[in-house]
């Protein structure tokens, strides 16, 4: 069930201008692509892996869009060739808003491996990266959005648990 958060975020991203969004299923991101699946002003298009998504939001782009990509960390390290040699190449403006799995609490043991990558990774590709731990955070949500479109970079938004309210 959708909450205040997840219609924030998908507010301030169409208020924003991105019309295409493209989201790998998450437990923690299911009430934002719930809020999606809804939204009029929006093209939503489901995607089996990040890097497939990735993709899709590159030719939305270059087809007139503005896309942005709704995923989990864990599955960074199969799109690090698509933020290198695609988005980062052709200086393609990407959001990424990122479920951060793995961190104290997790239920999952295999979460936390890529959890202690995650950043590391991102910081290798120069990936402006910024990590909302409380729903206060969510207050910087638009102005990321728009510096991401003003420099034509992908920037990634960590989400946590605590931000979500726990595991």
């Amino acid at each position: 069930m959708a909450t205040d958060i997840d219609k924030r975020i998908v507010s301030d991203l169409t208020d924003r201008g991105i019309n295409f969004i493209t989201t790998v299923p998450c437990k923690q991101l299911a009430g934002v692509i719930e809020v999606l699946e809804a939204s009029p002003d929006v093209h939503h298009v489901p995607s089996n892996k990040e890097d497939e998504g990735m993709g899709l939001c590159a030719g939305a782009f270059m087809g007139g869009k503005k896309p942005a990509i709704i995923m989990q960390n864990t599955a960074l390290g199969v799109t690090i060739n698509t933020l290198a040699t695609l988005i980062q190449y052709y200086r393609m403006p990407l959001p990424m808003l990122i479920s951060y799995r793995g961190e104290l609490g997790e239920p999952v043991a295999c979460q936390v491996e890529m959890a202690v990558h995650t950043k590391a990774l991102l910081a290798q590709l120069n990936i402006p990266t910024y990590h909302f731990h409380k729903r206060g955070d969510v207050e910087e949500l638009g102005k990321i959005i728009d510096y991401t479109f003003m420099c034509n970079k992908p920037v990634a938004i960590l989400t946590d648990a605590s931000f979500w309210g726990g595991y």
